[in-house]
């Protein structure tokens, strides 16, 4: 792309109306860090499982008979989750989950962590088919930048630590489906617009937790997707709005004969977006068979989806000030695919034992078309007339041939270059968990363990196109496409890798109950990964590589009241570098990310530290239930990565270790909920920091002209990582039938990517109010609408440098740029309004 990005509310859903002509109510017992609060709720079709205050995912807990016991802990509560409606009420525990796998989660008050949740009433409160968009209105420390210029394809940031779609970035964060790893085998991508949205039965974020593998630097996004045993009914959601949205989702969900559980979600999703070929189209499907038979269950499970955007660039700030929708260099388009099936089963093998495995596997295809400058130029070399250079007027550009390209354009043409690139990557994984409730030593005890194994082949192919630039910066391939030039050879010419990724690892947590307050937890995961790069055109990619690490945890709750719970912890986690990188290390010759590839020296693992601790509780008043927590952590990176741009060539860089980061912070949240009113409000604080002095390439107006770097010194901040973020949520039932809410979110400024020596303005602050309202017609249809930016600010989420040599600004007589920032713009104010019907 032209300016390429390669380096990188809570709201009210009523619990106490009456829907019309209905008055059964179920009541659902909620526990909360151990205060038992009680809602009623009214009992329509296909509702939706409701949380806590905590927004936990539930888990049934109930006691097996005692003719089945066969130890003297056996008559202790069992775990099952998702329940089937029709069985006898019984007491709900709200647990966490610990582990990738499904099984028997932790009761909250025994987590040395923080608790984030997300259940599927908040992702539907939100009208938006991304979960990104829930994750940003309900978890304190998660912040969304919009890099691709795409809203569908968000970087989803927390605690300093990035899960992001664009192919290149440092990966922080690991993310779970149903037990399964979704970030993608060649660069750890996670594509969040394949994952389904409306099936999602609630999300944790996991942190301070080694045994979700590798990635888990920052923590891991943990997806648990809903059944016909968690949902009965069918809904159908219909919205449509500015830019030209339209978007539908479906869903249905039955047990069969207590046995047998079916269910089935389809989306669908038009946008024209608000930015010059910036159109988005994205369809998905998702569905589940499950059996439960007595203490066993087992679930069938696939999905496909087809999506396809425009726009995955950054803009010229210069650019911006003359139209908000511009864009830079086009085209830019991504085409994703994917298509997977899992298996999974859990049994209760005795009323201790719990035994649960998974295996999958999962096809994703990657298209990118790319409209870039270029370093092909007209020769100035006498010798060299008629031909095409690279890198300079005197090193003759190469076909793919080996031959030097002859110069059809006219002298003086802008020329530029379409790059394209795919990825295929067949995945398969087998995973194995055992959980036990035994008591020991006379103390309640839970032992989790648990081994991974995942392999992946990807092949990953690129061309270069040499073509010319319109003054609407539109490249128009010219049909010569480059091959490896100079010497030694600079990488612009095809690329063909073949790549396989074999993961294992073996984990095993325990949570020992000194008493009945205080719970200490020990454990940690032993991870080793292989990484094998096979040239498909020569030998300069061939690499093989393999990385070990054992993480440990440990932690510990205390009590301190019923209403107030104490935690504390410390882990580790690793990341092995990616093929991506693993190909694409050496200063001397960068690479076009993720483009081209060049055979590179190894780089180093990084390795994370985590140490956090805070509080918990909840409470109940005379307006609701009142529920709040605060909690610090710290985090130290070694060996952290870095991508680094070649200063001068559009899209080129390298990636890099770079010594230890550190990110540190603090997080609070205070939450009421009530018939009538709900309440959030939260503020987190991150300062993510260099702690090891190097220099580093840049197109800041501040590098040394010289060596063309930046020297970033111990203390500087990590760039694009907001230091404050304020959250509001507000929702009211104004009447049985009609519930109005607003939220509000406030991001602070940011320093630029590419200004990690901290001497450039910051990327200014932003507030943002939205609106949003409903009003259910009938006990069975519902009418909603909001209002997005209701103020219509206009401002960024996301700056780095460009080359302001590259491409003359056309919007100002072909002169040079003078604004070195390039900036991904936010979506202005947009109005949406939809149906939503029940059966």
């Amino acid at each position: 792309m032209g300016d390429r990005v390669w380096f990188k509310r809570f709201r009210f859903k009523p619990i106490g109306f009456k829907p019309l002509g209905f008055n059964r109510r179920l009541l659902i017992a909620l526990v909360s860090t151990g205060l038992l609060s009680v809602f009623a709720i009214p009992a329509g079709a296909a509702q939706d499982e409701e949380t806590n205050v905590q927004n936990l995912p539930p888990v049934e807990v109930t006691a097996p008979p005692r003719s089945t016991a066969r130890r003297t802990a056996s008559s202790r509560p069992v775990a099952h989750i998702g329940a089937p409606s029709s069985a006898s009420p019984k007491t709900r525990l709200y647990v966490y989950p610990t582990a990738p796998g499904t099984g028997r989660g932790l009761d909250v008050d025994k987590v040395p962590s923080a608790i984030n949740a997300v259940d599927a009433s908040q992702i539907k409160r939100t009208g938006s088919l991304n979960i990104t968009d829930a994750l940003r209105d309900n978890i304190a420390g998660v912040n969304i930048s919009e890099v691709t210029g795409n809203p569908f394809q968000p970087d989803v940031e927390f605690r300093g630590f990035v899960a992001s779609p664009v192919t290149g970035t440092p990966q922080g964060l690991a993310v779970y489906q149903n037990g399964v790893r979704i970030n993608e085998a060649f660069s750890d991508a996670v594509n969040w617009d394949l994952i389904p949205t409306a099936a999602i039965r609630s999300v944790t974020l996991v942190t301070n937790n080694p045994a979700f593998g590798l990635n888990a630097l920052g923590g891991a996004i943990n997806l648990q997707m809903k059944d016909g045993f968690t949902y009965q009914g069918a809904e159908l959601d219909l919205m449509g709005g500015s830019f030209g949205r339209i978007q539908g989702s479906a869903q249905w969900g039955k047990t069969v004969d207590k046995n047998y559980g079916v269910y089935a979600a389809l989306e669908g999703l038009h946008d024209n977006g608000f930015r010059n070929f910036s159109q988005s189209d994205v369809r998905r499907f998702y569905g589940d068979v499950g059996y439960k038979a007595g203490d066993s269950e087992f679930h069938a499970n696939m999905g496909v989806a087809k999506n396809d955007f425009g726009a995955n660039a950054t803009v010229p700030a210069e650019l911006l000030d003359k139209y908000w929708g511009a864009t830079y260099t086009t085209p830019q388009t991504t085409s994703n695919r994917v298509g997977y099936l899992n298996l999974t089963g859990k049994v209760d093998a005795t009323p201790t034992w719990t035994l649960e495995g998974t295996a999958h596997v999962r096809r994703y295809e990657q298209k990118l078309v790319d409209g870039n400058p270029t370093d092909a130029q007209e020769c100035t070399d006498p010798g060299l007339a008629g031909l095409l250079c690279f890198g300079d007027g005197a090193t003759p550009a190469n076909g793919v041939n080996g031959l030097p390209l002859a110069n059809p354009f006219a002298s003086g043409t802008i020329l530029g270059e379409i790059d394209r690139s795919s990825i295929r990557s067949t995945t398969f994984g087998v995973s194995g968990q055992a959980t036990n409730t035994d008591q020991l030593f006379g103390h309640d005890n839970r032992f989790v363990m648990g081994a991974t194994y995942d392999a992946s082949v990807t092949r990953y192919n690129a061309t270069a196109e040499i073509g010319t630039i319109g003054e609407s910066y539109v490249v128009s391939g010219g049909g010569l496409f480059l091959g490896p030039t100079g010497v030694p050879d600079t990488v612009a010419g095809p690329v063909s890798l073949r790549t396989v990724n074999q993961y294992n690892g073996l984990y095993a947590m325990d949570t020992f109950n000194i008493t009945d307050a205080f719970a200490v937890t020990g454990g940690g995961r032993f991870n080793v990964a292989r990484i094998t790069l096979e040239d498909q055109l020569g030998t300069d990619l061939n690499g093989d590589h393999t990385f070990t690490r054992f993480n440990p945890v440990i932690g510990g709750t205390y009590k301190i009241t019923p209403e107030l719970t104490a935690y504390a912890g410390y882990s580790e986690a690793n990341r092995v570098p990616t093929p991506l990188e693993l190909g694409c290390s050496d200063p001397a010759r960068p690479c076009l990310i993720a483009a081209f590839l060049v055979s590179d020296p190894p780089l180093k693992q990084v390795v994370s530290k985590t140490v956090e601790a805070g509080l918990r509780g909840s409470r109940e008043l005379n307006i609701g239930t009142l529920g709040w927590k605060i909690g610090g952590f710290r985090a130290t990176n070694c060996d952290d990565i870095v991508a680094v741009p070649a200063v001068g060539r559009t899209g080129f860089g390298y990636f890099s270790n770079v010594g230890r980061t550190r990110r540190q912070g603090l997080e609070a949240e205070v939450n009421i909920k009530s018939p009538t009113l709900q309440f959030q409000a939260s503020y987190a604080f991150v300062d993510a920091r260099y702690l090891d002095a190097f220099a580093l390439g840049s197109e800041s107006s501040f590098r040394d002209t010289v060596t063309e770097t930046i020297q970033v010194l111990p203390g500087n901040q990590l760039p694009a990582i907001p230091r404050h973020r304020v959250k509001v949520g507000i929702d009211y039932a104004v009447t049985d039938v009609w519930k109005v809410g607003g939220n509000a979110l406030f991001v602070s400024s940011q320093y630029l990517v590419g200004d990690e020596s901290n001497q450039y303005t910051k990327l200014p602050s932003y507030t943002v109010f939205n609106l949003h309202t409903s009003y259910q017609v009938t006990k069975n249809v519902q009418l909603y609408g909001k209002i997005d930016n209701i103020f219509d600010r206009r401002y960024a989420t996301y700056g780095q440098f460009f080359d302001r040599e590259a491409v003359p600004n056309f919007t100002n007589g072909g002169a040079e740029f003078t604004d070195p920032r390039s900036l991904s713009p936010a979506r202005p104010r947009a109005f949406y309004a939809g149906m939503r019907v029940t059966f």
